[in-house]
């Protein structure tokens, strides 16, 4: 991940300098040994002002945090290196919380703020065409409805978020060619955009017809969360599916302000560890080095049972959600989801978490993408830059950025009334010749609990699971 600029030790580094400070508003102007340090020592140094940034602004202390923005801001840049791509994110994620706790201000230089709904939806569509891992959930998600459909005659797919109509054109070639002949087939979607669902309805019908598929498009206009499932128009003797990607974990969001009374400070002792350890490793990654303070951080914190597999955070909306699922009956239901935990009670929890899972993202970026790449700028900014600044800077019902680990979603699933169903090794095996082809290293599938995860190096990323109701 980082760039290699010759070989030196980062215990006889200038980093030594900063064991022996603290960031305090005597320091003053920047360190001329700050634009020295080579990248990898650069990236250790950026990680430990991002962590001594974080407590700071867990503590109140609004002095000592802004200038360790300012730090920050002297090497951080959102077209450098991995490292400081991430560290400008973060930054202004960072940012972003202290100023929420002036709502005015918040508002006021938020007031102009445009997001265009064109621009939201060609960013989705960049993530699904720069990287592999829409791909490979769109291959397993419609292998696995071919085989849960085959003889059926009447068939409805409930997309819950129907945005990207390539799937579902694949779908339709797919099942145009059943030696039994095609199904009458029935698409769903859910989005809260019109014109995303009409654009949607257009291509699809337009491909139905070429193939001569008997097809319908049923577009519901909704937010998931507010989503009335009579709309929905499931009928009786029609085989149902039901598609979720990367969207099952904004419902997690509740009024957690009980769960943020219990230590916000729970792991304010942790930086002086942090720093000591990282004076004494020379790692070559940061995933190596953020591999090895979360092992440590989950074995120190008296918070780490919050991130436990086993420990699952209760959300009425979930619950209903789910249920309300179930009660669809639905033959097959595959969800897609990012892996990760970013939904602790703590702030630095999520920060420790998201730094982990976001450095593998950047770096898939760099390693297929120039740094000067608008497209990779567009997709770091306006998706992942926007997702770091939920995760950290927003508390409540406001953070809808709740992404889980595999395990807890298994939990909840079996507890909500839904049976694991393995993913076929057919469906396995075109994900993996589809890795092979996407022309970079690195990126592997492998099963897990019956479910399948998508990993960059040895880090998961994504996981695609299918389920059906117990009976």
């Amino acid at each position: 991940m980082f760039q290699e600029e010759g070989s030196s030790s980062v215990t006889s580094s200038p980093l030594q300098l900063f064991s022996m400070m603290s960031l305090s508003p005597s320091i003053g102007s920047p360190y001329p040994w700050l634009r020295e340090l080579k990248s990898e020592e650069r990236g250790l140094y950026l990680i430990q002002l991002l962590l001594t940034c974080a407590n700071h602004v867990a503590a109140g202390s609004l002095e000592n945090a802004n200038i360790a923005l300012e730090q920050i801001s002297l090497l951080s840049s959102p077209d450098g290196d991995t490292m400081q791509r991430i560290a400008a994110y973060f930054t202004e994620a960072l940012a972003d919380r202290i100023l929420k706790a002036w709502p005015g201000l918040h508002k006021a230089l938020n007031a102009t703020r445009i997001t265009l709904i064109s621009e939201e939806i060609l960013v989705q569509k960049l993530f699904f065409e720069l990287l592999p891992f829409l791909k490979v959930s769109l291959v397993l998600t419609n292998q696995a409805i071919i085989e849960a459909m085959e003889g059926e005659k009447m068939v409805h797919i409930i997309d819950l978020n129907a945005a990207e109509p390539v799937q579902w054109v694949a779908l339709i070639q797919a099942l145009s060619a059943r030696p039994e002949g095609p199904p009458h087939l029935r698409i769903t979607g859910v989005h809260q955009q019109k014109e995303v669902l009409d654009q949607m309805a257009y291509r699809l019908s337009e491909e139905a017809e070429k193939l001569d598929i008997p097809f319908q498009f049923n577009p519901v206009v909704s937010r998931l969360d507010d989503l009335n499932f009579e709309k929905l128009r499931v009928k009786t003797g029609e085989a149902l599916a039901i598609s979720s990607v990367l969207q099952l974990h904004s419902l997690l969001a509740s009024d957690d302000e009980l769960l943020r009374k219990r230590s916000p400070l729970a792991t304010k002792n942790l930086n002086g560890v942090h720093l000591s350890r990282v004076l004494q490793m020379n790692q070559s990654t940061l995933g190596e080095l953020l591999e090895k303070d979360l092992a440590s951080r989950h074995s120190q914190s008296p918070d780490s049972t919050s991130s436990s597999p086993t420990s699952l955070s209760g959300s009425a909306k979930m619950d209903s959600f789910l249920n309300a699922l179930w009660g669809l009956t639905p033959k097959l239901m595959i969800i897609t989801e990012q892996d990760s935990n970013h939904n602790g009670s703590t702030l630095m929890e999520r920060l420790l978490e998201a730094l982990y899972s976001y450095a593998a993202l950047f770096d898939c970026l760099e390693s297929t993408m120039p740094r000067t790449s608008l497209e990779r700028l567009k997709v770091e900014k306006m998706l992942f830059g926007e997702e770091i600044k939920n995760i950290i800077a927003c508390e409540g019902a406001e953070r809808k950025e709740r992404h889980e680990k595999l395990e807890k979603w298994i939990q909840r699933l079996d507890l909500g009334g839904f049976g694991n169903v393995p993913l076929s090794y057919y469906g396995m095996l075109q994900a993996r010749q589809l890795l092979q082809g996407f022309g970079c290293d690195g990126y592997k599938i492998k099963e897990e609990n019956g479910c399948v995860v998508i990993c960059r190096q040895d880090r998961t990323l994504f996981s695609v699971s299918a389920w059906r109701c117990k009976k």
